[in-house]
Parts: C-alpha cells; structure tokens; sequence
C-alpha cells in the first residue's frame, strides 16, 4: 500500500488519488506502519489531568461543600441527575422516570440532560462519598478526557505530528467555550465520543467498512444521547454541512464512494434506532415530556465582539467586558482574543487550497453564522442586521436548541485548524515558521483557563444528615424545605434533596418538564405554579408578609394535601427568611428546633 498523504498535503487534484489508495491496494504492499505511545504523550495525558484539576481546584476542595459560581442553578440540576442514578442503581428506582423530585406528578428523565452514561457507572462515587465529589469528578474528567480524545484522533487517525496534535487537543478541550461549561454544565464538559463519532464518519468512505463502521458509528450515537443530546445535535450538523461542502468541491470522489458511505450511515441508523427507540419515545411522548422551551431560544446568541475578546475565566479576561458580550458564565462560547481570532483566520488561508480543510472551515464559519441568532448584535447591542437563522429558527429541533451554544462547534474546528496549519507551515521558510510560533504563543498564552469560581453553600443540618427526618417523614409523605426548590431560588432546598440522593421525597424542584399538562405542554424549568408555592416565593422575593385569610389557610391546606407534605424546614440564612419564618408561623403555628433547624409538622 503507498504511504497515504495527510490531509493538509494535498492539492485538489491529489485527493481523488489518494481517495483510491485502499482500492488500489496490492496484497504486496507493506502496510503503514502504526504509530507508537510514547512517555511524552503519557505526560501530555498527564498534563491534560493536572491542567483540569487546576481549573476545577476550588471545588475540589470541598465538592459537598461548595457551590460553581458562574451557575449555581446548573450545578444543581446536575446534582439532581446523578442522585437519580443513585437510586437506580442501589433503590432499584425507575431508570427513565424519577417519582421522589416534583411529587407528585415527577420528573420525566429523558426529557432532561439525566447523563445517564456518565451518572449510573459512577453512582457508587454518588452513593459513597457524595454527588459533589462525582460532579467534579466528571468536571474534571471531563475536560481533559475530551482533549486526550482529540489528541488520539488528530495524532492517529488524521496523521498530525505530536506537537500540532496536542495544540489542537488543548484548544478543543480546554479553550474558552470548554472551561466556560465547566461552570456547571456537565454534559457538555464531557465531549470525548465525539472525536470518534467524527472518526467513524470519515471512515465509511472506505472499502468494506460500511457495515463494521456503521454498528460502531451507531453504538457511538447511542453512548452520546445518554450524554448529551445537544451536542450530537451540532455534530450531526457540522458533518452534514462539512460532507456537502466536500462532495461539492470532490465530484469524482464522491462518485466512488456515495455508495458504501450512504450504506454505512444506514446501519448506524438502524443501529442506534433499535438501541434507543424505547429512551427516545419516553422523551417525546411519555409522561413529562414537552414541547418548546420556556424561552425563545434567540434570545441568547452569541455577540461578533466576542469572536476577539477575552472570556472571564481565561488568564487574560476581564469579568466587566465579557459580562457585557456573553449570555451568562456558562456560555463563553468564542472569546478566542485578538490573536488567536488572527492565528485562526491564518489557518484557515494557509489550509484553503486543500478541500477537506476548506470544508471543516465552511462547516464552522456555517455554524459560526447560526450561534449569532437572527439578527446581528454588537458590543451588547441588538441591531437590525438580519443573519440567516432567521430563516430557520422555527425548524423542529433547531427551535429547541440554545442558539448562542452553536458556537461551540467552530470553537472546536478552531483547533482542529490549529493543528493541521502547524504541521503544514513546517514545511514553510524559517522565518515564517517562527512568525507563525510566536503567533501560536501570543494566541494561545492569554486563553489559559484560571480556576473557577465557587462560594460557600449553606450547610446541611443534622436534622438531615443524621436521619432525624425519617422520625418525621413516614414513607409516602414528603418534606417541603421553605424557600421550596425553583430554577431561581430555593436552590439551597434542591442542593440538600439531591446530596441526600433523594432519601427523602420533595415537591417542585429545578427541571424541565410541561408548564401547565395537560393543558399547557410549553416547555418549563420547574413545576406548574400552585398558590402556596407562588406566596412562598413572593415573601421571600419582597419581604412582604400578606395577611392570613381563612381563603389563603384553605388554599395552603390544599397545597399540603396535593403536595403529601409531612414536615416543612425552614432554610437558615436566605434572603428575607425572617419575613418567611413570620409567615410560617401564621400558618401553622410555633416551630420546633431540631437538629440545628427550625420545622412545622403538617397534618396533610
């Protein structure tokens, strides 16, 4: 077999060769040799390990303890998913439905980011030594597991040299859009099927793998619907637009192997199709599930002033300025800087006269387009430019995804450009090489991810931790911690049922269910408003204690019954808890202290 050119070496012309090397194969002919491990890439994995505990370090410190700043809401919902995955795995709970969150109607796990392929494997950690330590264990993990998995594919299967494989592998896991998640986002800090997903399509163009290719291909698909959904979603695209852009550019080619490639996506269809046919018709037509999102998803896109700015918790960033051009901490999905928005534009001139770089570079830029939403904004500001995604914001699927999020795809391409511009310029004069290293460094240096931020949570008290609850809780009955769990407030609530694994049931909660089922099946992250919940949450939003009426008694006693509630916990130190404690005791009376709280029984 004659050595196959990598990619980056080829002219137009050279590739519908090289497309037929295998075909042409001789039995003869000796094989390329496989390129060997080496101590220094064990390092890199190495330095890839420390550089995410470095990132995660505060939480490390205290998992069970402390809280993500940059999105605290977040880290509880994924709180939320892994102790459902306890119970799964040592209660013999309901895999796809969790009916001890949001009693009593209960949360529809597949219709939610449950990471099921992460949570259950890890449930021991969960059960063991807490959700906090498998949240930053994942975070971690997560982070330099999806750079060694674009290490292994740009170095091995794409042939890149070590160095420009290991740039592209940093950039890709550990650039800003990565290290932005990381504030809280667990399913899209863990992106390591997704190199082997980008893999196993471009191997389908070869001889006889359309089968072999395609059951893995579908295998991979399955592994990342237990993941995340959404990323497969701007896989699915970016390949989409990146084979079209390549059949247009390589007619011949295309010709030759439309047929065995069109084969293999057809098994991998059929493969992941019998595998999660049952998850997904749980998702979109079992109990909980819904339609829509509770915001219109153009709302949040991605600023141009981004493309060159700094993200706040790259070494570089100022908090002030990136506030002003990102939708929120976890959403940092460009802010390449100055430099490296340059270094990148470079790499794509430099690879443009080969046509599977110019098709990964049309397939991020495409992407790149659609995170800026419908129309253009500007430093913060909204214009009346029209963009593209206009025209198909309202497409089912695309109207569920967050559009600033599509940006994460070109941050990826980034560093794939990175790594095959390296290797191509090396063949380049000195003095150019050099120029193109120092911007590398001027690029590169400023992205460097500092720790996160975190705070202190509000402890659990023993009334919790020692089981005091279950004296009070019998089985069937729920108890309700004031301010009661919502996607904005009551967090403290969510945090101390979650790291409790759910031992004791709860209503409302942070999640995405059905706003108002059956009536109303809009897409909503916490449970249908009832009245008691909604006063609840008024008192504790203003301070503002209302008058105690014989309707507002029933209304609460009615609250009580639907809710099972057994015993109510009043959450130490949250805003206006005295006006919330005030309020308690007119509806049911003097509290008693036990095990460092202050409880209400409630005859439901």
């Amino acid at each position: 077999m004659r050595p196959v050119r990598a990619a980056d070496e080829m002219t137009d012309k050279q590739a519908a060769e090289v497309a037929g090397d295998a075909e042409e194969a001789t039995p003869d002919t000796p094989e390329k040799p496989r390129v060997r491990w080496r101590w220094a890439e064990t390092g890199l994995m190495l330095g890839f390990l420390a550089l995410g505990v470095l990132v995660m370090i505060k939480l490390w410190i205290d998992p069970n303890g402390r809280v993500l700043q940059g999105n605290d809401s977040d880290h509880g919902i994924f709180l939320f998913m892994l102790a459902h995955a306890e119970r799964v795995v040592f209660d013999g709970g309901p895999l796809f439905y969790e009916n001890r969150f949001n009693v009593p109607f209960g949360v529809n796990m597949m219709a939610n980011t449950s990471i099921l392929a992460l949570a259950l494997p890890l449930a021991p950690i969960t059960h063991f030594l807490g959700g906090g330590v498998t949240v930053v264990l994942l975070m971690t993990l997560g982070l330099a597991g999806t750079a060694a998995a674009w290490y292994w594919v740009l170095s091995r299967p794409l042939g890149r040299t070590r160095v420009a494989a290991a740039i592209g592998a940093a950039f890709a896991g550990f650039g800003p859009a990565m290290v932005s998640h990381a504030n809280g986002h667990v399913n899209f800090v863990n992106n390591y099927v997704l190199p082997f997903i980008v893999w196993q399509v471009l191997r389908l163009r070869e001889p006889g793998r359309a089968w072999r290719s395609g059951v893995i291909l579908g295998l991979l698909i399955v592994v990342q619907i237990f993941i995340n959904e959404e990323a497969l979603l701007f896989a699915a695209l970016t390949l989409g637009v990146f084979v079209v852009s390549y059949a247009l550019m390589e007619r011949a080619e295309t010709k030759r192997v439309w047929k065995r490639f069109a084969g293999g996506l057809a098994v991998a269809a059929l493969t992941s199709g019998a595998l999660a046919a049952y998850p997904l018709w749980r998702q979109f037509f079992g109990k909980g599930t819904y339609h829509g999102q509770p915001f219109d998803p153009t709302t949040y896109v991605m600023d141009v002033a981004s493309l060159g700015a700094y993200a706040r918790n790259s070494l570089f960033g100022i908090g002030a300025i990136t506030r002003r051009l990102s939708v929120s901490a976890t959403e940092d999905n460009t802010f390449w800087g100055p430099f490296g928005l340059v270094m990148i534009i470079v790499s794509i001139v430099i690879l443009w006269r080969n046509s599977a770089m110019r098709a990964t570079a049309i397939a991020g830029m495409v992407l790149l387009v659609m995170s800026l939403g419908p129309k253009m904004q500007i430093a913060g500001f909204r214009t009346d430019v029209p963009l593209p995604f206009a025209l198909i914001k309202h497409v089912p699927v695309i109207d569920l995804v967050s559009v600033s999020r599509f940006a994460m795809v070109p941050s990826m391409v980034a560093g794939i450009l990175l790594a095959f511009a390296y290797d191509r310029v090396r063949e380049s004069p000195e003095k150019t090489r050099r120029r193109f290293k120092i911007g590398l460094v001027l690029a590169l240096v400023p992205l460097i991810p500092r720790p996160l931020p975190v705070f202190e949570g509000t402890p659990m008290p023993e009334f919790i931790t020692a089981g005091i609850y279950k004296q009070y809780v019998p089985e069937g009955r729920t108890l309700i911690t004031v301010p009661m769990p919502e996607v904005t407030t009551g967090r403290t609530g969510q945090r101390w049922a979650t790291l409790n694994n759910l031992d004791y049931a709860t209503p409302r909660g942070y999640f995405m269910g059905p706003k108002e089922p059956p009536k109303d099946d809009t897409g909503s992250w916490s449970a249908p408003q009832r009245y008691t919940s909604w006063m609840f949450r008024n008192v504790g939003r203003t301070g503002e204690v209302p008058k105690i009426t014989p309707w507002r008694r029933e209304q609460v006693a009615m609250d009580m019954a639907y809710w099972k509630a057994a015993v109510l916990v009043l959450v130490p130190d949250e805003k206006h808890s005295a006006a919330l404690r005030t309020l308690l005791v007119e509806l049911f009376g003097q509290p008693e202290l036990v095990g460092g709280v202050e409880i209400w029984r409630v005859n439901s």
